[in-house]
């Protein structure tokens, strides 16, 4: 009897408008999340100010919301891989969306603290929606439309920008944290026209219902299934040859790491999946991808937290006074707004450097690159140079961030599941 698995079901089907509606709505849940940390560009400041805290204590704040995020990713990750995607979905995007708003209310400095820790929290769960898109995306699209997909992240930055510019100076920052959390709200009334993912559902051998979703996307994309009864293999569902291209880019996982031995029941939960990832045979490259996306983190998110502090401490400098809070906010809000317009020539730089050099030498190429960018800042600049050398280590951190997100999952998918 003829079989097909999920990966051969959605390359026959190809990427159409069910796909689509699934970008667009994971999308904006990349756009609600990046908006959230670019607050902290804005909010640390003014709260400084207002609360006569120390520069420390500004720090801790924006630090704070990491941490909870660092739990977040774990919490979050347990419940997509044990109760499904979407209820990681909905409850992320629900406390996020809770606790964003109430801070908004917050009465002093601890208080705000807790509840900005209890947002990264949520905030963890941005990972969810990738991972959501891109098990309805054909293997051969995959690299593609995760560039496109990164293209929301970088809406919510410009968004987040242009918003605490026009609602700072008109209203505070209470309201910014208000309508910051507006993005995320939105997504609940739309929750209930989300599908489950059909990898995951085959994970859990929930093959009739994984089978209904495919139908759902056959239908609204105008295709048709492959013949035979769905199955799904343990082993390896992604399509080889759709990754063949990147074999020699890949780290060095050996074939007998994708073996039984070594994929992960789907009962065993996170823990088992902890101890297969830091098993003998994986170790290396658990190990080298957690470096990756340190490293990664640390350029771009440490570019979004000092463009404030080091073009303000650039002008400072330069003119040897404190400037005017109305003239230093809207030249920081102009910095970075630019700066933030930078992720876009960095995501089709990367689109095309991923297809000539391959994933690991787009990466270390792009990083770098940003480095490059950054040397020349540990000297006095002029702010046009200064906000041009941000701008292009921006694109570039932005750029491998991208890639490596794609290259992960490319990785890992042979012992994953």
């Amino acid at each position: 009897m003829e079989t097909y698995t999920t990966d051969s079901a959605l390359s026959a089907m190809g990427f159409g408008k069910f796909q689509a509606l699934v970008l667009v709505y994971a999308g904006m849940g990349w756009v609600a999340e990046s908006m959230e940390l670019m607050l902290l560009s804005f909010v640390g400041p003014l709260v400084r100010e207002e609360w006569k805290i120390s520069a420390q204590d500004e720090s801790l704040l924006s630090s704070i919301v990491f941490f909870g995020m660092l739990i977040g990713a774990c919490g979050w990750g347990f419940v997509s891989d044990k109760y499904g995607r979407r209820t990681g979905l909905l409850f992320s995007t629900l406390f996020t969306t809770g606790m964003g708003f109430i801070s908004a209310l917050s009465p002093n400095y601890l208080c705000l603290m807790a509840l900005r820790f209890l947002v990264g929290i949520g905030l963890g769960g941005s990972h969810v929606f990738s991972s959501w898109f891109l098990e309805f995306v054909p293997a051969q699209n995959r690299g593609t439309w995760m560039i496109v997909f990164s293209f929301f992240w970088t809406l919510g930055t410009v968004l987040e920008a242009s918003l605490a510019w026009v609602v700072i100076s008109a209203l505070s920052w209470r309201w910014l944290l208000v309508f910051t959390a507006i993005p995320c709200c939105i997504l609940l009334p739309f929750f209930g026209t989300t599908p489950e993912s059909p990898r995951y559902l085959c994970a859990q051998n929930r093959m009739s219902d994984a089978t209904l979703v495919l139908e759902r996307i056959a239908m609204t994309n105008q295709a048709a299934l492959p013949p035979g009864i769905l199955t799904y293999n343990r082993e390896r569902e992604v399509d080889q040859s759709a990754l063949a291209c990147e074999v020699d880019h890949l780290l060095p996982v050996r074939e007998k790491e994708c073996t039984d031995d070594n994929a992960i029941s789907s009962k065993s939960g996170s823990v088992a999946a902890l101890r297969s990832l830091l098993s003998k045979n994986l170790r290396r490259s658990t190990l080298l991808l957690w470096f990756a996306f340190y490293a990664n983190s640390f350029a771009y998110y440490g570019l979004v937290l000092l463009i404030a502090q080091l073009s303000n401490a650039n002008r400072s400098c330069a003119s040897g006074l404190r400037y005017v809070k109305t003239e230093q906010d809207t030249s920081l809000y102009k910095d970075t707004f630019i700066t933030s317009l930078a992720e876009i020539p960095g995501l089709l730089v990367s689109a095309v450097l991923v297809e000539w050099l391959g994933r690991k030498a787009t990466m270390w190429c792009l990083l770098f690159t940003c480095c490059g960018f950054l040397g020349p800042l540990v000297l006095h600049q002029s702010e046009l140079w200064t906000t041009g050398l941000l701008f292009g280590a921006r694109a570039c951190a932005m750029g491998s961030y991208t890639v490596l997100c794609l290259y992960a999952p490319e990785v890992c998918s042979g012992f994953v599941y």
